[in-house]
């Protein structure tokens, strides 16, 4: 990792959540964690489904809050936002990537990488310009046009990944990224990844069921039944298949 990368971007310390039950008890999916991600590095965290990763995840990406404990995202201060400025950090500071795309149906590919841009109050120009780099960056200038109905799988991921890049975040959370691609379209959507980790210093974030997948990643924190059970040094790009 390059000497830049030990800046934390993420200082997560102490994180507890807990679900009310009704009447009863809350539930406590996560239990005391400590978390430190830095700039520029590629981690995976890496968990069976009731592991507690999709809860943690909810927490790095703002957009749920913690029971206890405290949260830095690129030297703020999660915990001391109210609801609007706490939108305002998830728009600016991170890049999001969903299993299912989450694209909007009735708007194109170039349309779908400009709205972080809209919320962020960037100009019209100036959006249209900046998505048509980010299409061509992953590879699909000429799908611009298109809505995600008429994309296939990967090229819906690769729209999706252009528009997590749009506001260039400080991070990029990829939640299972290629759970919904055959494994081949999966390769091409890790690659780009990769890419982006290698050329633009990208910080990421992979939340992952697949020990393969996690093994492409400089470092792997693994969880279960809610806390860090270990921490390992991944293969990074070496390890990646092909």
């Amino acid at each position: 990792m390059a000497e830049q990368a030990r800046t934390p971007v993420i200082e997560m310390r102490g994180i507890v959540k807990r679900f009310p039950l009704g009447t009863g008890e809350p539930l406590e999916v996560l239990h005391s964690i400590d978390l430190t991600v830095y700039r520029g590095e590629f981690l995976a965290i890496m968990g069976a489904s009731g592991s507690g990763k999709s809860t943690l995840m909810n927490l790095i990406g703002a957009l749920d809050r913690p029971t206890e404990g405290s949260y830095r995202l690129d030297g703020v201060d999660v915990g001391a936002l109210r609801d609007k400025e706490l939108s305002r950090i998830r728009c600016s500071k991170i890049g999001f990537v969903f299993q299912n795309f989450n694209l909007i149906p009735r708007a194109s590919a170039l349309k779908n990488v400009e709205l972080p841009m809209m919320y962020g109050g960037v100009r019209g120009a100036q959006r249209a310009q900046r998505a048509a780099a980010l299409l061509e960056l992953v590879e699909m200038s000429d799908r611009a046009g298109h809505r995600p109905s008429q994309l296939s799988g990967g090229q819906k991921q690769r729209v999706a990944i252009a528009r997590a890049m749009a506001n260039d975040p400080a991070l990029l959370l990829a939640d299972e990224p290629t759970g919904a691609l055959d494994s081949a379209t999966g390769r091409l959507v890790m690659d780009l990844f990769h890419r982006l980790h290698r050329e633009r210093g990208k910080t990421v974030v992979l939340i992952t069921h697949s020990a393969e997948l996690a093994r492409e990643c400089e470092r792997i924190i693994t969880l279960k039944d809610g806390r860090v059970t270990g921490e390992y040094t991944g293969g990074g790009a070496d390890n990646a298949a092909g």
